[in-house]
């Protein structure tokens, strides 16, 4: 019997950390489905990753996953494409430095890096459930350090911090693992998470002003490469070697303790409610 063919999403596919995992993995000779929010962006990942793979088997989905309809549109196509799935890596992230608010008036930061990979995840579940044995992994990072979840004012309506944000956002992409990987117990699906390291990419240079300047140094003399930040994504997506590790978060790919918060489960499980409660 032939071996069926190995299909992994990758989400944030068309730069930085997402562009060299889809890259990395093609090559594996999975078939990777590339989710990306340009179009031509995305045309120009499967022309870059052909150049170096000709035989990749790629597929997109154009989407901009702060939008919920357009995540569920997301976890449509897929499910009417595929049969199965064996790795989805969560990667879209971003860093807003103003207050903006998505078109279901939530808050970007946290519309983007936690709502787009809450929602597309639960709304996969069953798929990645029947494709056991699957792998979800989501790009936190070491921001989540010293983040709480403010639920008195979650996005920021009162008094908004970019950082504070972001490092909240993360806080809840460790949280909803933990949380994913405790309800998959019985099930050889695995949820795990990342800190992919300080990454030299075009990440926040969607904000104007002094911050994305001042980002863009701090990248150039500090900033590892984005091959060397897919790493542990590609590592999870994968290594034997977590073929059953789950409810943990990597760094250099070996699994390290997150922040004391983030291991809190009443705050996981009220995150999770809350979450739910979001969804429009």
């Amino acid at each position: 019997m032939a071996t069926q063919e190995k299909i992994m999403i990758v989400t944030g596919a068309t730069g930085g950390i997402g562009l060299t995992t889809a890259r990395e993995l093609a090559a594996t000779g999975a078939r990777v489905v590339l989710v990306g929010r340009s179009e031509a962006r995305l045309a120009d990942a499967v022309a870059l990753i052909t150049q170096q793979t000709p035989n990749a088997q790629l597929d997109t989905i154009q989407a901009d996953l702060s939008s919920q309809a357009e995540v569920c549109a997301v976890a449509d196509t897929i499910k009417q494409r595929y049969d199965h799935i064996d790795v989805l890596i969560n990667n879209a992230g971003a860093y807003y430095t103003t207050l903006q608010l998505s078109v279901d008036g939530i808050e970007m930061t946290w519309a983007l890096n936690h709502m787009a990979p809450f929602l597309l995840t639960t709304q996969l579940l069953d798929l990645l459930r029947a494709s056991a044995p699957a792998r979800i992994i989501t790009v936190a990072s070491a921001a989540h350090q010293g983040a709480t979840i403010d639920f008195d004012d979650l996005e920021g309506k009162k008094r908004f911090s970019g950082w504070k944000a972001y490092g909240q956002s993360k806080l809840a992409n460790i949280m909803f693992t933990y949380e994913l990987a405790n309800r998959l117990l019985e099930s050889d699906v695995t949820a795990n998470c990342l800190h992919p390291g300080f990454v030299a990419t075009g990440f926040a240079q969607n904000n104007a002003g002094w911050f994305a300047k001042f980002f863009a140094v701090m990248q150039r003399y500090m900033a590892i490469t984005p091959a060397q930040g897919a790493e542990t994504s590609i590592f999870l997506a994968r290594s034997d070697s977590v073929v059953t590790t789950t409810g943990r978060y990597f760094d250099k790919c070996k699994p390290v303790p997150s922040s004391k918060v983030s291991y809190d489960v009443t705050t996981q499980r009220r995150l999770w409610q809350l979450s739910q409660n979001m969804v429009k």
